[in-house]
């Protein structure tokens, strides 16, 4: 089985990559498998110390085939530099699992993503897998898919990869000529458009909407265990997009995911649960999409009169 290379971007937070190693350790997989972590460098100086403490631990690191850490001299930003790190690694080895240092995985999350990567290595629909699931209530399948690649823990193919597009204005333009911003935003329920005009703007650092932006626009999908292998830690306002928050908090799965042959279709049960669990999370947002929703309508019929 090809196992893909692990990769890692790491910033200014000692605590949280060192609970990332812990428990990537953990995972059977981790003594085969190589390890890149990318360190950005410091904004300033006052981030200079915290750099080079995650700097100082990740030279400590064992327990995996081979470990490569890149120091970056400059800063690129969170978006700039996974962007870049992923391209180079997925380029030269063909596959790629990618973690940030603020995500604690479970001990079956290498795992789930080298079978996922293999067993739909051809499947040309796939183009992604994800580990984490959001804290739904309702029982979720053992596997499924949908048109959301995600970002808390994912692996892809050199192919999947091709597929991102860095043009996150062109990407909206796209999705407001065909009218699938309400799609996008998961029947309205979840504010992604939004996020996608706030990284236009520079107002937030993003490339995980691109991503999905990306993907979804190509009507691929993701495949995605039926329980989470990947708790967010950084919802503690440590972050460079977070904030303090038990919203997206989840317990990790303590046991395998099967993965097995399954219809090559976004599963529509499972779309349910999570536009039902983004409604019960964002009753603000939902309320402002119908007023907008509403405003069209009257510019609409004051337009037809």
């Amino acid at each position: 089985m090809f196992l893909a290379p692990i990769t890692i971007f790491a910033y200014n937070r000692p605590w949280h990559i060192q609970k990332t190693i812990e428990a990537l350790k953990k995972n059977q997989l981790a003594k085969k498998s190589k390890l890149f972590i990318f360190s950005d460098g410091p904004k300033d100086e006052k981030d200079r110390k915290k750099v080079e403490e995650v700097r100082q631990y990740l030279r400590e690191i064992t327990g995996f085939k081979k470990i490569t850490i890149i120091e970056r001299r400059k800063n690129l930003g969170l978006a700039n530099s996974i962007i870049a790190g992923v391209t180079e690694i997925v380029n030269k080895y063909g596959g790629i699992i990618v973690l940030e240092d603020d995500l604690i995985t479970s001990s079956y999350f290498l795992k789930f993503m080298n079978e996922g990567l293999n067993f739909y290595e051809k499947e040309k629909k796939v183009v992604c897998i994800h580990g984490y699931v959001y804290p739904v209530k309702a029982k979720m399948p053992e596997t499924f898919l949908l048109k959301d690649p995600g970002c808390w823990g994912w692996a892809t193919w050199k192919r999947g990869w091709k597929l991102f597009d860095y043009d996150g204005r062109k990407l909206l333009m796209e999705l407001n000529k065909r009218n699938l911003t309400p799609e996008f935003d998961y029947n309205n329920s979840y504010p992604f458009t939004n996020m996608l005009e706030d990284q236009i703007e520079a107002r937030v650092e993003s490339w995980a909407i691109r991503w999905y932006a990306s993907l979804f626009l190509k009507n691929k999908l993701t495949l995605y265990p039926g329980r989470s292998l990947v708790f967010h830690s950084g919802d503690d306002g440590s972050g460079t997009n977070s904030r303090v928050s038990d919203q997206f908090k989840v317990k990790l799965s303590a046991q395998s995911i099967n993965i097995k042959d399954m219809p090559i279709k976004e599963n529509a049960v499972v779309l349910r649960e999570y536009i039902r669990y983004f409604r019960s999370i964002q009753p603000s947002f939902i309320l402002r999409a119908g007023k907008k929703v509403l405003k069209s309508l009257n510019r609409l019929l004051n337009h037809k009169k």
